[in-house]
């Protein structure tokens, strides 16, 4: 299970606040906890408008990169400020994100064609968001087939089939893990990744609603999450599922997480 630490993003409150205020310390603190909670890579979110956008992130992969060696995921809307931003980051990482709206495929896909970078592909077109699963899945054969045809890999795509909100969209799930299923049985190579809490937008109790969601689309086929590692009883719950589904040989990841503390434990 491929771990996106979501901490460092300017759509959090607290976040927000350290970034406006330049509050390196808490950017550094927020890196080193999520890699030493087994974050494989770290998504770095300005949040900000986007005349500022690229400055802020040049501020912030600068600090990430000097407190943490886990690989970055850069996240931005805009394919110029992800071009412009890669050159600044010192290991291969994660581009988040790209979709079939707006040209993006084609601004990205032939200068990312001959480097190693992982890809984001988001379920979406110029239509918007779907919530119909055959329209997510045709959204993302069709991304899927302008990356190979740039010569870019099935594994380096991430695809996120978009969860809908599930205070407005009851099928939300249900639309989901369709749509996944179907992914992963037409492209098995392509990895599957989720935002775990945009599902629960709105709702009371949201860690709830996340964690079920979690296991849920592990078990149809999702093999990476945009989540909070530092969140024991979130990343407890992930250990376990690996678990049920024979995903964990003799229980050696969960077991070795037990005793480093990651799960079971305050620590974190």
């Amino acid at each position: 299970m491929i771990i996106i630490g979501e901490k460092i993003n300017g759509s959090i409150p607290s976040t927000a606040k350290a970034i406006a205020e330049r509050d390196e310390a808490f950017i550094r603190n927020l890196a080193r906890r999520q890699a030493d909670c087994g974050a494989d890579f770290l998504d770095v979110n300005a949040g900000t408008t986007p005349d500022i956008e690229r400055e802020t992130l040049r501020w912030l992969i600068g600090i990430v990169q000097d407190e943490a060696d886990t690989p970055i995921c850069i996240d931005s809307s805009s394919p110029e400020t992800i071009l412009d931003i890669i050159p600044l980051v010192k290991k291969t990482g994660m581009i988040n994100s790209v979709s079939d709206e707006g040209g993006k495929c084609e601004r990205l896909f032939p200068q990312l064609a001959k480097s190693d970078w992982k890809i984001i592909a988001l379920t979406c077109d110029d239509g918007g968001i779907p919530t119909d699963p055959d329209v997510k899945y045709k959204i993302a054969a069709t991304i899927i087939q302008k990356a190979e045809a740039n010569g870019i890999k099935r594994d380096r795509l991430f695809v996120d089939a978009l969860v809908n909100t599930i205070g407005t969209t009851p099928m939300a799930h249900i639309s989901f893990s369709a749509a996944i299923r179907r992914i992963k049985e037409t492209y098995p190579d392509v990895h599957i990744t989720s935002g775990l809490s945009n599902i629960s937008f709105g709702m009371p109790l949201r860690k709830a609603i996340n964690m079920s969601f979690l296991v849920l689309a592990m078990e149809s086929g999702m093999d990476s999450a945009i989540m909070d590692p530092t969140n024991s009883d979130m990343l407890a719950m992930l250990y376990a599922t690996r678990v049920l589904l024979t995903d964990d040989e003799d229980c050696a990841d969960y077991l070795c997480a037990y005793r480093e503390g990651l799960i079971g434990s305050k620590k974190v």
